[in-house]
């Protein structure tokens, strides 16, 4: 029997320890570079492309892709470039006029970059007054983005707020405590956002 209550006491003080270790707050590393972790930006409808033709400057020109994803090239016609890598289009544009020049030298140069601005956007979900997607401003903490999104409901459970993360070993999810952030001051959570974060705000379990 005592051999049974020491066990049964241990077994306590695991689950605890685990219970502390599991509720430890882990933050993300803060960067004020503001980049957005894409392995080759592939281009869409409305970015601006400058095509520039060495020393072929009537084959050069610079206009956004079309909604249909395809741009004008003068001499070879529409091309398909929504989809595409830079250095992709620059392939198949070289591989084109190939038929006309010899050894052409392309470039595609993407000069404004609406598509980016979808991928940089930053979303709010969960048990907040309304989930929202605003646009990415350097600087901009999480709860900036909260109260964007008209704080917290009633039946919100704030300090088990998520970040989630595209990095570079994958997806990653931080511990925000949001109620000591709203009802405190406790700032050490209110961590710097970075473009395509996503915050979940889960509600309480009765």
């Amino acid at each position: 029997m005592k051999h049974f209550i020491r066990d049964v006491y241990i077994v306590g003080i695991l689950i605890v320890l685990v219970g502390c270790a599991t509720g430890t707050t882990k933050l993300p590393v803060q960067s004020q570079t503001g980049a957005v972790l894409v392995d080759s930006y592939k281009m869409d409808v409305g970015d601006q492309v400058q095509i520039i033709v060495w020393k072929n400057q009537e084959l050069s020109v610079t206009e956004p892709i079309r909604p249909d994803g395809k741009i004008a090239v003068p001499l070879i016609g529409d091309v398909e470039a929504a989809g595409k890598e830079p250095e992709e289009l620059a392939a198949n544009i070289r591989q084109k006029l190939g038929s006309y020049l010899v050894n052409p030298n392309v470039t595609v140069i993407l000069t404004n970059l609406q598509g980016h601005e979808f991928l940089s956007r930053i979303r709010v979900t969960g048990s907040v007054e309304k989930n929202i997607s605003m646009a990415y401003h350097q600087g901009m903490t999480v709860l900036d983005a909260v109260l964007q999104a008209g704080s917290v409901t009633l039946y919100a459970d704030a300090n088990s707020t998520k970040l989630h993360r595209r990095t570079e070993n994958g997806t990653q999810s931080y511990n925000i405590r949001l109620k000591d952030i709203l009802e405190d001051g406790d700032m050490k959570t209110n961590v710097l956002l970075m473009p395509g974060d996503v915050i979940t705000v889960p509600e309480r379990m009765f």
